[in-house]
């Protein structure tokens, strides 16, 4: 089993920044592609930022150029900086991993992120 831990979130001021972090424990091996998403009351959630193993990366349009997505995988790390946050960024933000084919997939618990003045 691969389980995902999420730190970071919080209120923050248009314009401002966050860092959100993911620790991945336990069967890590399983591991292949991992990622951001997010999700809003009455949306379905939706990919934010994707990274592979590799490091080979992809972003929703909206996020491109102000969010960077990486992982440390000797660290079992996953990270989401977030620049020039808008009020429309404001939602739960979910890690997630996958392994190869979409055969595993596991979910972090969900934080906040807040972007109000």
């Amino acid at each position: 089993q691969v389980q995902l831990v999420q730190s970071g979130g919080g209120l923050v001021q248009p314009g401002g920044s966050l860092r959100l972090s993911c620790a991945a424990s336990g069967s890590t091996s399983l591991i292949d592609s991992m990622g951001w998403y997010r999700q809003t009351p009455g949306k379905p959630r939706e990919l934010v930022a994707a990274i592979t193993r590799t490091g080979g990366t992809n972003y929703f349009p909206t996020v491109k150029g102000r969010f960077t997505i990486s992982r440390d995988n000797a660290k079992n790390m996953l990270y989401l900086q977030m620049n020039s946050l808008q009020p429309e960024d404001t939602a739960v933000y979910y890690c997630n991993s996958q392994g190869p084919g979409g055969y595993y997939e596991y979910w972090g618990q969900g934080t906040q992120v807040t972007v109000s003045s």
